[in-house]
């Protein structure tokens, strides 16, 4: 069997795109599995999206933390959710968390599981604002 996962564009504009993900666990977990490819946002003025800054993230974690990777050649954490978490953050002040990846960076976000057992689960909502090559 596999880990039940979800993953929602909410909204894809030219400057933010917001998408929701959601796992529920049958203890398999995931593994730096590929959940934002900036590739398939929408462009701008004939540019493709080339990487995100994370403006908000809202998540519930139950029984399973999460790491959230900035794709690369050696993935790089970008943030860590806890076990049994409900947390809400607001980085706008600041431009959002920024990819600081360095070789082989896609601008591609990914997740992993930490701890995953049967039944656990979460829900992450990312506000991200686009970059463009």
């Amino acid at each position: 069997m596999a880990d039940a996962v979800t993953s929602q564009i909410i909204f894809d504009g030219t400057r933010t795109a917001v998408m929701k993900f959601t796992n529920i666990s049958d203890g398999t977990g995931e593994s730096a599995v590929l959940k934002v490819d900036v590739s398939a946002l929408t462009g701008f003025q004939g540019k493709t999206c080339t990487g995100v800054n994370i403006v908000t993230l809202d998540a519930m974690t139950v029984g399973m933390g999460v790491d959230i990777l900035w794709d690369a050649s050696t993935d790089v954490i970008c943030y860590t959710i806890g076990a049994d978490q409900f947390v809400s953050f607001e980085f706008s002040r600041f431009g959002g968390i920024t990819n600081n990846a360095g070789s082989g960076k896609t601008g591609d976000i990914m997740f992993t599981t930490v701890g995953a057992t049967a039944g656990d689960r979460y829900t992450i909502v990312l506000e991200m604002t686009k970059n463009f090559g």
